[in-house]
């Protein structure tokens, strides 16, 4: 129901994806940077993992992140 954009980051290239059907599923592989906008009203979005969530398995600061993944 509803769309909204997924920005995704490796580290070396941006990339972003419209999703607006409900049967599309985007796989997001580890030590992807992801930014979740544009939702439009009445939006949903379902997020699966892999793991129980851990909060020390994440990085909340984009500029830690390019540090981790490329050195920056």
């Amino acid at each position: 129901m509803g769309s909204f954009d997924v920005v995704l980051d490796d580290g070396r290239k941006r990339q972003k994806f419209f999703l607006n059907r409900s049967w599309n599923g985007l796989y997001i592989p580890s030590m992807t940077w992801r930014e979740l906008e544009n939702f439009s009203s009445g939006a949903v979005c379902l997020v699966l993992a892999s793991e129980v969530f851990e909060e020390s398995d994440y990085i909340r600061d984009h500029s830690a992140f390019l540090r981790e993944v490329v050195g920056a």
